[in-house]
């Protein structure tokens, strides 16, 4: 038999277009079956948490890759106190009740964030017009008002909320912010009562950085606990995972996913995202207080990032989905702090006008090897 040479080259490139397109990102009804929440649908959520534009659906691109890719919403910052509760008559429900609107036409959970935190809230919460610390009566009231209007007009829409953001450092001690000053610990408990109350269907959590340090995870339980032992409610505690190249080493990770699951309480990674810039001050976490310049030193990767570099943050995040896989049982959440590098808030923290890349997605919307890597790994498996 004779071969025709040009129809058997024809062929040869037709199934490696073929093969090709099985690793390709697309948005036919096949391939959306090939997307992060299709791929650990069976283990636990996979989220992101939106900005404003994002929220208001502006980019056609973006709409998709949140649709696509994603089971579960938060909000990064529309639903933190300053955005929307400013003065103590005026609320801002607009953006939030977009977000609302998108998580239930997408059919997505959607995560609350954040009731009670010490940053990005007016002053007038803690302080009087003279400066002056509240009383603990008048902090409750707030607390309340805000919780009761917040978490009230939401009330059975929201999967769950982080309720107390970051009250404690990384040695385990209670964060002194005006709440402490106030009324100790003690605020922390009023919070979880109201909002258990406002929303009584509702998952309540416990939410803070740099959880992979034994002290401050220590500390985290006990206050879980504490919660407890006041016949009060909380379903899970927070892991916000703003990590390193280097850092935190897996083990670390996994004995915070041990001691939290022994303790009795779900594990939610809430805020994930892999810093991939130099860190000459050794920061680890997530204090909005560290803020530096920056310069072409710790800004080394402006036009793109080296593939050397890539394949360091590839390998990163394949490990860690590895431990998350390992651990499935005990996890119900993992959100990425972010949709796309473009829109990362490590650009500007802990240094301001940085090009970071510590996402999936890089600045086109585009899935980087990181994401490949990972969509290869777990279809072998």
């Amino acid at each position: 038999m004779i071969l025709d040479l040009s129809m058997l080259h024809l062929g040869k490139i037709i199934c490696a277009i073929f093969f090709s397109s099985l690793f390709t990102y697309g948005t036919t009804s096949d391939q959306d079956q090939n997307s992060l929440k299709e791929l650990f649908k069976s283990k636990f959520k996979i989220g992101v948490a939106l900005n404003k534009n994002q929220i208001r659906q502006k980019k056609q691109e973006e709409n998709e890759l949140i649709k696509k890719e994603f089971s579960s919403l938060t909000a990064e910052n529309i639903m933190k106190w300053e955005e929307i509760h400013p003065k103590k008559d005026k609320y801002n429900f607009k953006i939030s009740d977009l977000l609302v609107k998108l998580s239930e036409e997408n059919n997505q959970d959607l995560i609350g964030h954040t009731l009670v935190w010490h940053n990005q809230i007016p002053d007038w919460v803690t302080r009087k017009g003279d400066g002056s610390l509240v009383s603990d009566n008048t902090l409750y009231r707030n607390i309340f008002d805000h919780i009761s209007s917040v978490a009230g007009r939401y009330s059975g829409k929201i999967k769950g909320w982080d309720v107390v953001n970051e009250a404690i450092l990384d040695d385990g001690s209670y964060r002194e912010n005006d709440f402490y000053k106030i009324s100790a610990d003690e605020y922390i408990f009023k919070s979880f009562e109201i909002a258990h109350k406002i929303d009584p269907n509702a998952e309540l959590y416990y939410n803070d950085f740099s959880m992979y340090k034994p002290e401050k995870c220590d500390a985290a339980i006990r206050i879980a606990n504490k919660i407890l032992e006041r016949g009060l409610r909380i379903d899970g505690i927070g892991l916000q995972a703003h990590w390193g190249l280097d850092y935190p080493s897996i083990d670390e990770i996994e004995t915070s996913i041990l001691k939290i699951h022994e303790a009795g309480f779900r594990v939610h990674f809430t805020e994930l995202d892999i810093d991939v810039l130099p860190n000459l001050w050794e920061i680890e976490g997530a204090d909005l207080s560290d803020n530096f310049k920056s310069n072409d030193q710790l800004n080394p990767y402006k036009s793109s990032l080296p593939d050397s570099i890539s394949d360091l943050l590839s390998n990163r995040y394949s490990e860690i989905f590895e431990l998350f896989d390992k651990h499935n049982d005990k996890i119900d959440r993992v959100t990425f702090w972010g949709l796309s590098d473009g829109h990362s808030w490590k650009n500007d923290w802990p240094a301001k006008g940085r090009t970071n890349y510590p996402l999936l997605f890089d600045r086109e919307n585009n899935p980087k090897k990181a994401y490949k890597d990972i969509m290869m790994l777990f279809n072998e498996k």
